[in-house]
């Protein structure tokens, strides 16, 4: 499937709501993001990121309940996670385990499509947390905090996004659940991949010229979750040129900022970016997979030039686009060495 194929709508798609979904996802990355910056954000990405997610999980907003509970869950889980990594930073035998076991649930999620965005937000804040609370202690405030308000304010964004831009017509269909003669090999592959994930996490807590790339791993995390068993050649091949393209276009905007510096060059890059992103990714499963996977590649690595985490200096264009790149291959090798190989694969 080559890049053109990717970008094709699916015929089930109804065009208008897709538009619609789109705009609702540049409104709520270019506004949760400015706000984030006005705002003094330490890390301004993570609301419209959450946004992203809630988002593109459905073409439905998400329900009270719902929407409440995915913030009390990951409030907890988060809250949970800095209890361990606090308790068991200096036994890294006894908390990876832990977080295999974390970043394996969610991957097992993602792969018997339950949770909507729950499972890829509890990616993130599984992955931020360990970092955050090893490596960057000194951010003003709390990681809970700081998690919980992203949490909150995403859905918030996903709510008013769809206030502005309402569907008008029938709920479209949901996707068939996976079925259960499959659940073997969904299995083995949330186990490699987290395991995958892991090996990088690690590497990151480990390596100190890598404590600071948090977007190493989110890429990673982000590629397991986009590719599929059996994907063909050129499938990945453009899944790896668009998340290298979400580098490539941050890294130019971070640029951009660096010699005008404004709010407003700000928003008309976020727009921009976002609707260009979007666009593509609500077209059908697996284009949204792979340009949603670009469009966080984009937010983290803008986000992080913008507003760096303290005690950092901005990366050079080199540099950052060496780590997009560097997670692709990571994930890319990886995972072709050991996930399950599919039932029709040729031996």
């Amino acid at each position: 499937m080559s890049t053109e194929a990717l970008a094709a709508p699916s015929p089930s798609i109804d065009l208008a709501r897709a538009k619609r979904q789109g705009l609702r996802v540049a409104l709520a990355v270019t506004l949760g993001f400015s706000l984030g910056l006005v705002n003094g954000s330490v890390l301004p990405f993570l609301a419209p990121l959450f946004a992203t997610q809630f988002l593109l999980a459905s073409y439905n907003p998400p329900g009270l309940r719902q929407g409440l509970g995915t913030v009390l869950l990951i409030f907890i889980v988060g809250a949970l996670l800095i209890f361990l990594t606090g308790l068991l930073g200096e036994r890294p035998l006894v908390l990876l385990p832990l977080l295999w076991l974390c970043y394996f649930s969610c991957f097992f999620a993602q792969g018997r499509r339950v949770g909507g965005a729950g499972p890829a937000l509890m990616l993130v804040i599984a992955i931020v947390v360990p970092l955050l609370d090893i490596l960057q202690r000194d951010l003003g405030e709390s990681i809970v905090l700081v998690l919980a308000k992203a949490v909150s304010i995403g859905l918030l964004l996903a709510w008013g996004a769809h206030a502005v831009f309402p569907d008008l017509g029938p709920a479209p269909v949901a996707p068939a659940p996976l079925p259960r003669a499959e659940l073997g090999s969904v299995t083995h592959q949330a186990m490699v991949s987290g395991a995958i994930l892991l090996g990088m996490v690690a590497l990151c807590l480990i390596d100190s010229r890598l404590a600071t790339a948090m977007v190493i791993p989110i890429t990673v995390a982000s590629l397991l979750s986009q590719f599929e068993l059996g994907m063909s050649s050129r499938t990945a091949a453009a899944l790896i040129v668009i998340n290298l393209l979400g580098g490539v276009v941050a890294s130019l905007a971070f640029t951009v900022i660096e010699l005008r510096p404004s709010l407003l060059w700000v928003i008309l890059i976020l727009l921009t970016v976002s609707l260009l992103f979007a666009g593509r990714a609500v077209m059908g499963a697996v284009t949204g997979k792979v340009f949603g996977g670009g469009l966080t590649t984009f937010l983290i690595l803008f986000g992080l030039g913008v507003s760096p985490l303290p005690g950092e200096t901005p990366e050079l264009f080199s540099t950052r686009i060496a780590y997009v790149l560097f997670a692709v291959l990571y994930a890319l090798c990886m995972a072709s060495l050991f996930w399950p190989r599919p039932r029709n694969a040729s031996h």
